[in-house]
């Protein structure tokens, strides 16, 4: 069968691809599945802010951060109290399931908290990425954000022991993006020194804690977060925004206890 001119000139228009219209952006979920210092924090907790309340400032809409991380647990009470599960049960093929733990997995005289670096630490680290994969989703680690301590000579020293080198060597054995936020962290206290780093953390009239943050100091952890997101290319150019900009404290808010 022959075809008419205005059918070959309407298959022609058709197959040329529109110049300037990009293609269309999924929305996609980020869960962060982590401890104190990631989680959502209420009003009567503020003005401690968990760096996952400040995520959200560096994504394009179409990146959601669903904020799973609760204070006090570990990789694996996480895990034992069904945490895990109930995120695997929502997530969706290309979301993203970010795992950052340590700080609770290093208190031995804690059973149900306590894991072994090279040893059960991995094991419960690999149920996330075992379960976000076999989903369709994309694990991503990130090593745990350093504490506030400084030597005699005023040198930020690391805090976590045997903790981020066991998750590097799974992340490179199980071939998952890394993000070394214990890395960069201690650089950055380092680069601000003693005093400066007293207004990131929690420092009250009341309180001199050294492992949670302010709305200062979850901003800052939640940029590094999103340049490594960046830099490993988890996300694309277009899904980060606001890494160079100053973004307003007031911008922070505590929901209801």
């Amino acid at each position: 069968m022959s075809l008419t001119r205005r059918q070959v000139t309407t298959a022609a228009i058709a197959a040329v691809p529109l110049v300037g219209r990009s293609p269309e952006r999924k929305s996609r979920t980020l869960y962060i599945a982590g401890d104190s210092t990631a989680a959502r924090k209420t009003a009567d907790e503020a003005p401690e802010t968990g760096w996952g309340m400040a995520l959200p400032f560096f994504l394009r809409k179409e990146v959601a951060v669903s904020d799973q991380a609760v204070n006090g647990r570990s990789s694996k009470s996480f895990v034992d109290e069904g945490r895990l599960d109930a995120i695997l049960a929502t997530v969706r093929p290309h979301d993203l399931l970010l795992v950052q733990f340590a700080h609770n997995d290093e208190k031995s005289a804690d059973p149900t908290r306590y894991t072994e670096p090279w040893t059960t630490y991995q094991e419960y680290l690999l149920k996330y990425v075992e379960g976000a994969r076999a989903r369709g989703a994309r694990p991503v680690l990130a090593t745990p954000v350093e504490r506030r301590r400084f030597d005699a000579d005023g040198n930020a020293v690391p805090t976590h022991g045997d903790y981020p080198a066991a998750m590097r060597a799974l992340a490179a054995r199980e071939h998952v993006a890394l993000l070394d936020i214990e890395a960069l962290s201690l650089a950055l206290w380092q680069s601000l020194g003693v005093e400066a780093t007293k207004t990131y953390f929690n420092w009250t009239g009341t309180e001199q804690d050294n492992t949670h943050f302010n709305p200062p100091g979850a901003i800052a952890v939640a940029r590094l977060v999103a340049q490594e997101l960046l830099r490993t290319r988890v996300l694309a150019r277009h899904d980060v925004v606001r890494l160079h900009e100053s973004i307003p404290t007031s911008w922070i808010t505590w929901p209801p206890a």
